[in-house]
């Protein structure tokens, strides 16, 4: 639901009392920010379990649900580690594939605007 936002608005009315200023609240909407899934890529290279790792430490996952996610990669060719703002999605596409160069692995990583 957007977000309502008030904005004082000045009114001079005619100057008849020489110095009154009216002041109207004129309600603005805002759209809420465009938000951004952060997808992995599956790939027949990097382990499963440094998928599981980064799920883990980069997208505060437990166990279970990285588990879960990672083999959503491997069968469906790319899973959903999460949803975030455009900026925060981009910072954790680059922390993924900071840490998979580092590893020496092929993992990619993406974001995608959601509609």
């Amino acid at each position: 639901m957007p977000t309502k936002k008030t904005t004082p608005k000045v009114h001079l009315p005619d100057r008849d009392d020489g110095n009154s200023v009216v002041l109207e609240r004129k309600t603005l909407r805002t759209k809420p920010p465009q938000m951004f899934q952060v997808l992995m890529l599956n790939d027949d290279f990097t382990p499963m379990e440094f998928v599981v790792m980064v799920l883990q430490e980069f997208f505060s996952k437990d166990r279970e649900s990285a588990t879960q996610i990672m083999l959503q990669i491997h069968l469906d060719g790319k899973g959903v580690c999460g949803v975030y703002s455009k900026d925060v999605a981009a910072t954790k596409v680059d922390q993924v594939m900071d840490a998979a160069r580092k590893a020496g692995h092929p993992l990619q990583c993406v974001a995608e605007p959601i509609e």
